[in-house]
């Protein structure tokens, strides 16, 4: 049986990709923000999933998460990282505040927590960040066209920056002829908490694209959106 480690499975795009992929007849592994795991994995219901506290904010928690998963002594098919958050919805300057808060879990937390885990990732294996339209700088060239063009600048940042990582990790690992595939992945404009209920995919429409892009192994380093690349 394969394995999936999914970051931020609680709700949104991370329940339904865990839903979907257990489904598939994959062991999942998840995390979600805060200490009670055992009631997110009675939501699942399945004999299949594990579920962890992580908290993308702190090191040690990063740390402790990565450990127990360590611990299982399995290996790992596919990491997403899910994970993420907007705190700047109606900002048109950076706040400060804000801006380290959106990256310490858009990007720093992900990046510390994905170097954790890479050793446990096997050949052929993949890691996709999910990442968005508002990272892509091809889109934010035009503002005549570009969707709210000054508004949540932090979390635009973070996603601009998480994708870089996408693009620096899989540049490491040809270097060093190591064999997993990285990618970025838009999922669209999702029903979610932070997507909104105007949004006009559903969280299942973009697990769907996720899984299909996630069980390939395509182009490393790329940006993707509905299996096709999108512009960085």
């Amino acid at each position: 049986m394969k394995t999936v480690l999914i970051t931020g499975i609680g709700r949104g795009i991370g329940k339904a990709l865990a839903q979907k992929f257990l489904a598939e007849g994959y062991s999942v592994i998840g995390t979600t923000h805060g200490s009670d795991t055992s009631k997110i994995t009675g939501i699942f219901k399945s004999p299949n999933l594990k579920n962890f506290a992580l908290d993308l904010t702190s090191p040690s928690s990063i740390k402790d998460c990565a450990d127990k998963i360590n611990q299982l002594g399995i290996t790992i098919d596919i990491l997403i990282n899910n994970a993420g958050a907007l705190f700047d919805n109606d900002d048109t300057k950076v706040i400060i505040e804000k801006l380290r808060q959106t990256l310490e879990v858009n990007l720093i937390g992900p990046i510390d927590f994905t170097e954790h885990m890479i050793g446990l990732i096997r050949d052929n294996g993949h890691i996709v960040n999910i990442s968005s339209s508002a990272g892509s700088l091809y889109g934010a060239s035009d503002l005549r066209t570009t969707h709210y063009p000054y508004h949540y600048p932090s979390y635009k940042i973070s996603k601009v920056a998480l994708n870089m990582y996408t693009r620096t990790l899989s540049n490491r690992f040809i270097h060093d002829g190591i064999k997993i595939t990285v990618s970025s992945v838009h999922p669209g404009w999702v029903k979610t908490d932070m997507g909104g209920p105007e949004a006009s995919v559903t969280p299942e429409e973009a697990a769907e694209n996720i899984y299909k892009l996630a069980i390939e192994r395509p182009e490393t380093g790329q940006f993707w959106f509905k299996g096709e690349k999108y512009p960085w």
